[in-house]
């Protein structure tokens, strides 16, 4: 403790040193003090306090300057600054309040001291962004109201905020859920260590004065903090940060604790989104080497992606063409097969009264047994009955199926005919 407090008053004496042209590169010098953001907790947290006012002046002080880093640098301090002033205690809350009305008082004006007006603007459906895909919704209905709305464009305004001099029982949570709207907006550019504060408040605020907090770690006694469900709904967006950037177990803890406290309230709105962000997340802590990220957003491609698999009426056009092409290919097989076959039957019966032609190789044994057989019968045999015999013989190894060929010219094919003239001269 005694080192945390030198540490800050090293700081506090630093910065009242400093002149208006070195206070635009002071943000450098406070990022690369380690120890000063540990030190600083350290005397928020701690109510008896004496550092606890020249801190939260100088922060003040960082705030008003121009310089968006020291900005940052006493906004990262704001989750612990609100779990403190809502936990009321009454001698240390009065630095605190001045503090958070000042940075409320500064948001709302501009440069010229007017009041701000907030403006967000409503994606329509029919067209792409960051958060939707106009291919994955389906086709939509071309009814009257959807085409008058093709191109509507809805912007929402917030404000304008009056100035607050003072808290009060009506005005608390208006200026609470703005900060955390200013801190949202830059989350960021937060440290892990603004991450955590973030976690820890919003599981202390939920569960404070409940039994939920018996199973916590910290069981200090603390009083029942009334809670409003649009200040919740920003520390869902907190926290919904912190867990996917770095601080997993906490921003679970904290995300159960909130929806917890809504079920008791019966907040409608902090259920919602409580319940959609727990279903939405990952069985295990998403990897770390893919670096800080806030969500994970497709880019909007520039032509419409259609999934090869999907089944459309083109697709099965498609898929009917190509079974008839099919079709049709194999019929004109089957018909050619037909046709060939039909060819060699009608050759192989007109065979015997072509001309000229070359004889398969298959058949030219049977056609040599023909002639040696028929010469036999004119050498050998001198009976006409055995004559008759071989002329039979011949006549049924010429019936046997044989290819279409062609014989040589000067060839003459050997017929039945001539085998039986051969015969009949014996």
């Amino acid at each position: 403790m005694a080192t945390d407090r030198s540490i800050v008053e090293d700081w506090l004496s630093e910065f009242k040193a400093l002149s208006e042209t070195q206070l635009s590169g002071y943000g450098g010098v406070l990022d690369q003090k380690n120890t000063l953001v540990p030190a600083l907790y350290s005397i928020i947290q701690d109510p008896d306090s004496e550092l606890l006012e020249p801190v939260c002046h100088q922060l003040f002080e960082l705030y008003r300057s121009s310089e968006d880093c020291l900005r940052r640098f006493t906004l990262q301090f704001l989750p612990e600054l609100l779990w403190v002033y809502l936990r009321r205690d009454g001698h240390s809350s009065g630095c605190i309040e001045a503090l958070l009305l000042g940075i409320y008082n500064l948001e709302i004006m501009d440069k010229d001291g007017n009041s701000k007006l907030l403006s967000f603007l409503i994606p329509s459906l029919s067209k792409p962004s960051i958060y939707h895909e106009p291919s994955s919704l389906g086709s939509m209905a071309l009814t009257e109201g959807a085409l008058c709305q093709h191109d509507l464009i809805r912007v929402i305004y917030s404000g304008l905020h009056l100035q607050r001099e003072t808290f009060t029982a009506q005005n608390r949570f208006e200026v609470l859920c703005f900060l955390m709207l200013c801190y949202n907006s830059l989350v960021v550019y937060m440290p892990r260590s603004s991450h955590r504060a973030v976690c820890r408040m919003s599981s202390r605020l939920c569960v404070s004065g409940f039994p939920r907090q018996q199973l916590k770690a910290w069981t200090a006694p603390c009083m029942r903090v009334l809670l409003e469900p649009q200040f919740m709904v920003q520390m869902l967006a907190a926290v919904y940060h912190a867990i996917y950037n770095g601080e997993w177990d906490a921003g679970r803890e904290a995300l159960d604790d909130i929806l917890y406290r809504a079920q008791l309230e019966l907040y409608s709105e902090p259920l919602l989104l409580g319940n959609a962000m727990k279903s939405s997340l990952p069985g295990s802590a998403p990897d770390g080497s893919q670096g800080r990220k806030v969500l994970q957003v497709e880019v909007t491609p520039s032509i419409r992606r259609i999934s090869r698999c999907t089944i459309t009426a083109a697709s099965i056009r498609r898929l009917r063409w190509k079974r008839e092409d099919v079709d049709g290919l194999s019929r004109e097989e089957e018909s050619s097969g037909l046709n060939d076959a039909d060819e060699g039957f009608s050759s192989g019966a007109s065979s015997s009264s072509q001309p000229s032609g070359v004889r398969g190789r298959k058949n030219r044994p049977s056609a040599r047994r023909t002639s040696s057989t028929s010469l036999d019968c004119r050498t050998g045999l001198g009976s006409v009955a055995e004559a008759r015999r071989y002329s039979i013989l011949s006549l049924q190894e010429q019936q046997l199926p044989e290819e279409v060929e062609l014989l040589s010219p000067g060839k003459q094919s050997r017929s039945p005919s001539f085998n039986m003239q051969l015969i009949s001269q014996v």
